[in-house]
């Protein structure tokens, strides 16, 4: 199975699609708080989530305990800044690709953690950047692929 963390996610409709997202591939969803939205059964029932029980889902409360949870693994960054773009990297099953916050993206520390893992959605267009879900499934999708053909 692979494991598709969001670091820090500020706007609650982009968790929810990627959640929707890791159902429909069969994919582990990570959530590194804190969040400024809570994470919660009442909470995304009420949004008519009612896909919600069929997610595998941990919230990591800080980056300490997902760091932890990570251990020696060494995980897929997604970020503009990657230097492997998206459909060229191994997948393999189990592996872990983190996407940044939507405002600040993943912190310097990281992209200097694992270098040659930081991967990148080529932007053709004249945009800053593409949204976190839809990055999120592109990236998800591809992976997928090559891990489940």
């Amino acid at each position: 199975m692979l494991h598709l963390a969001l670091y820090h996610p500020a706007i609650p409709q982009n968790t929810g699609n990627i959640a929707r997202l890791c159902v429909g591939m069969e994919a582990h969803l990570h959530v590194i708080g804190p969040t400024p939205f809570e994470i919660s059964d009442r909470t995304v029932r009420r949004a008519g989530l009612d896909y919600w029980d069929n997610l595998t889902i941990t919230i990591h409360d800080s980056e300490t305990e997902f760091l932890g949870w990570l251990g020696e693994r060494v995980p897929w960054l997604v970020t503009k800044f990657g230097d492997v773009r998206f459909d060229a990297a191994s997948y393999r099953d189990e592996d872990i690709i983190i996407l940044g916050n939507e405002n600040t993206g993943l912190p310097d520390g990281w992209h200097d953690s694992w270098p040659g893992r930081r991967l990148f959605v080529p932007m053709p267009g004249p945009i800053r950047s593409f949204n976190l879900a839809n990055t999120a499934a592109i990236v998800l999708a591809q992976a997928t692929l090559r891990v489940k053909g």
